[in-house]
């Protein structure tokens, strides 16, 4: 036994001295901690110098030449692939809460095919200003190296979710910049909009970090992407040295965009884009919406949100004013669940939102039915309800911890703004829609329909109530809103005019009509 392990302390021992004398042998430069390549003829070796400690800045892509001082480490493992898969989806359409949902669902996908790079193929004009934001910050966070391909327009919202990307590219004719926040008029909003606009500029910018130039032995950091160029998209009043004077919003074609740092390429096509950056073979993959994202991206779209929200305040007020109809209440519960149901899956809608909006409907039934006038309950169940609808469109983000920037608070106000002019117009539409189909032969049985002739057995309306108008008295029930009333020691009945009476209080008969006289709290 012993002799056995002698002869394997000999075996140990010799192989170690092998391999010290091999080490011996080698460059006393850091050792390579790549995978071995094979032998190359020292003749045909490439004779291009790189600095010590300077390495690929090209995330991991072949072709790229860009460098930068860093600390040796190991071959990312995007080199050791054969063929870089290369994620491609569109931002063709105005910035709105679907694009922010496009761009989570992209990332998604991309990450779990482990992509090399996603390249987003823009045109739009922009659009919302708090998802452009969302977008923004996504991609100034996301692990995986994110180019822009910009086909026409990155105008706006376009710019900001531009430069935030690690490359820009454009193509022939492209324009970039025009980020000046403006209402739906188009008209400039407020400067302290303005001012935080400047400042998501200005902060993307410097993202980007800065390049190390040394020039005859001078080392200088400079910005990638000048932040007074960012800026100056959106504010009239900066002056840039050799870029642009006062008074004019920035906006940068193709050309000028080179010039500037704010385009890597001019290209054509996305395949020019990946030949660019010296990529030949690769495998490319675009993001293809499914039919269930194609519908939730249509219902959280601001426009079709505000329809479904005229159905839900539409249909609800139909109801109380017509009770026992039936489809007007289904309607809006139907629109309230496919208003609700994709911002809640989006993240966007939280339960507690939407009992918020269910407790606004509960006071305002209790309202009705159970409360005579109308104060508190009723008040606070249409701010309730306004509420609930509201909050439900904004990305919860804008209000954690309460802390409201000005985009925030602009969020805010638009989505108020959107609720309540919705709630006006379907109110509106309630009323004209009943007026009209109420009275249709389809609805006939809805409504009284049959004259009631005194020779068929119906007895007419006492003429004595003409004589009413402008007589004081007081009401005998509660008027919720119809009910009795006490006039000249005999009782009537009587419809409030406006709100509700509750018992015992005085009132005066303002009109008589359709055998029904009207009556006014005095």
């Amino acid at each position: 036994m012993r002799k056995k392990l002698y002869i394997l302390f000999i075996v140990i021992l010799a192989a170690g001295m092998h391999a010290q004398q091999y080490n011996s042998s080698q460059s006393p430069a850091l050792a390579d901690l790549s995978p071995q390549q094979p032998e190359q003829d020292p003749d045909s070796q490439d004779t291009s110098m790189r600095s010590p400690g300077t390495t690929d800045t090209s995330f991991g892509l072949p072709g790229a030449t860009d460098t930068a001082v860093l600390p040796p480490g190991p071959v990312s493992l995007a080199e050791e692939k054969e063929q870089p898969l290369v994620y491609v989806f569109d931002i063709k359409e105005m910035i709105a809460a679907p694009i922010w949902r496009t761009t989570k669902l992209a990332f998604a996908e991309a990450d779990s095919l482990d992509a090399d790079l996603v390249i987003i193929d823009m045109n739009t004009y922009g659009g919302e200003v708090g998802a452009a934001d969302s977008i923004r910050t996504f991609l100034l966070n996301a692990k995986i190296p994110v180019y822009v391909f910009i086909n026409d327009n990155a105008a706006s919202a376009g710019a900001l979710i531009s430069i935030a990307c690690d490359r820009i590219y454009m193509k022939p004719g492209a324009k970039i910049g025009a980020a000046t926040v403006v209402n739906q008029s188009g008209e400039q909003v407020p400067d302290k909009f303005q001012s935080y606009m400047r400042a998501t500029m200005r902060a993307t910018a410097e993202a980007q970090g800065k390049d190390t130039l040394i020039v005859n032995g001078d080392t200088t950091l400079v910005w990638k992407r000048n932040p007074d160029i960012a800026e100056a998209m959106v504010d009239p009043r900066l002056f840039v040295e050799n870029v642009i004077d006062t008074g004019q919003v920035l906006t940068f074609t193709a050309t000028e965009a080179m010039e500037n740092g704010y385009c890597e390429g001019i290209v054509n096509s996305i395949p020019e884009l990946l030949e660019n950056i010296g990529i030949e073979e690769y495998t490319l993959k675009s993001y293809e919406p499914t039919t269930m994202d194609r519908i939730i991206g249509l219902l959280i779209n601001p426009f079709v949100s505000g329809i479904l929200i005229m159905i839900i305040i539409g249909g609800i007020y139909f109801e109380l004013q017509s009770p026992g109809v039936g489809f007007p209440i289904i309607a809006a519960a139907i629109a309230a669940l496919l208003y609700f149901a994709p911002l809640y899956l989006e993240g966007l809608a939280e339960y507690w939102e939407f009992l918020i909006f269910l407790a606004g409907i509960i006071l305002m039934l209790v309202e009705i039915f159970a409360i005579p006038g109308f104060g508190v309950a009723g008040v606070a169940g249409i701010i309730a309800l306004v509420t609930g609808l509201a909050l439900s469109m904004v990305d919860n983000e804008v209000v954690r911890d309460f802390e409201f920037t000005g985009e925030g608070i602009n969020v805010l106000m638009k989505a108020f703004g959107v609720v309540v002019l919705s709630a006006m117009l379907g109110l509106i539409a309630s009323i004209w829609t009943a007026s009209k189909v109420l009275s249709t032969t389809s609805f006939a049985s809805l409504v009284l329909g049959t004259d009631q002739k005194v020779e068929n057995g119906y007895l007419g309306v006492d003429a004595k109530q003409k004589t009413l108008v402008g007589k004081t008295g007081e009401a005998y029930t509660v008027l919720r809103p119809s009910g009795r009333v006490l006039i000249d020691g005999e009782i009537y009945d009587a419809k409030a005019e406006f709100g509700y009476i509750s018992k015992g209080e005085k009132v005066k008969i303002l009109r008589y009509e359709t055998g029904q006289v009207y009556v006014v709290k005095v």
